[in-house]
């Protein structure tokens, strides 16, 4: 793998083209360096969120890495003249890289989730994984339509455990906006969006079967557990995914560019 993987683009996010094996290793990587830095998982969700929000689509912008979270998201690269050659969620990603952090002696602090649950998932983790050293669990609230000085205390008790990753479980798009304010901040820590993986670690919230996540089917097994929260974004806004992949095709066609150039 090079050490500036290379890019296509769905909408306004950029992602990196990766396979599973060299996200982990970029990860590690972006840790090892030591300027700190925040990675992100687009899905469709995130790609629609992107075209509506400005202040969304430049933290992705400024992502260190963009992994592709969501079947829709690769199938779309397969009209690309490059094509993304794995889904890589960050629930898929916590279990190897705290594999890979409790190897190498590297520290993690998991923030997010309900009261209680990045407690829990610390647990079960360090069971699994004796070695591996949680320098720390926090479950805040954050209101980012409050001023900056709001989360001063977040920053400074991440400061203060001096992680070296730091899984932030807040959901799309509060985790990816927080990680860009704060990422220069917390350097030399590396953040990761996590969405719901610690509820899943914890076991506080069912993951969809493997079966079902291997066909892109996962989002129904969400639905069918979270009917409420979930039925607007999958039947409501999630469809207006087409739309924007449709648009950016039009326009590569009509400049006689790429589909998916990261550059257009």
């Amino acid at each position: 793998m090079s050490d500036t993987p290379k890019r296509v683009r769905v909408g306004r996010v950029p992602i990196d083209v990766l396979t599973f094996e060299q996200a982990v290793a970029a990860v590690l990587a972006l840790s090892d360096a030591g300027a700190g830095g925040f990675v992100v998982t687009p899905n469709v969700d995130h790609v629609v969120i992107a075209d509506e929000d400005p202040a969304f689509a430049a933290a992705y912008q400024a992502a260190s890495l963009s992994l592709a979270d969501g079947f829709p998201v690769v199938l779309t690269s397969r009209l690309m003249p490059t094509r993304l050659p794995a889904k890589i969620s960050g629930s898929d990603l916590v279990g190897p890289l705290v594999a890979a952090c409790a190897e190498r002696d590297k520290r993690v602090y998991l923030l997010g989730a309900g009261p209680g649950v990045a407690e829990l998932a610390a647990a079960k983790l360090r069971a699994r994984h004796p070695t591996l050293r949680i320098v720390g669990t926090d479950a805040p609230m954050v209101d980012l339509s409050k001023p900056p000085s709001t989360r001063a205390p977040i920053v400074e008790k991440l400061r203060a455990a001096s992680p070296d990753i730091v899984l932030v479980a807040f959901g799309a798009p509060k985790q990816e906006l927080f990680c860009h304010e704060i990422a220069e901040a917390v350097a030399p820590a590396v953040l990761l969006g996590i969405g719901a993986s610690l509820d899943f670690v914890a076991g506080t919230v069912k993951r969809a079967p493997a079966w079902m996540a291997d066909r892109g089917l996962e989002w129904a097994f969400r639905l069918a557990q979270e009917p409420r929260r979930l039925f607007h974004r999958y039947f409501v806004r999630d469809p207006q995914y087409l739309a924007i992949v449709a648009r950016q095709y039009a326009s590569a066609r009509r400049d006689g560019r790429p589909f998916g150039d990261a550059e257009g």
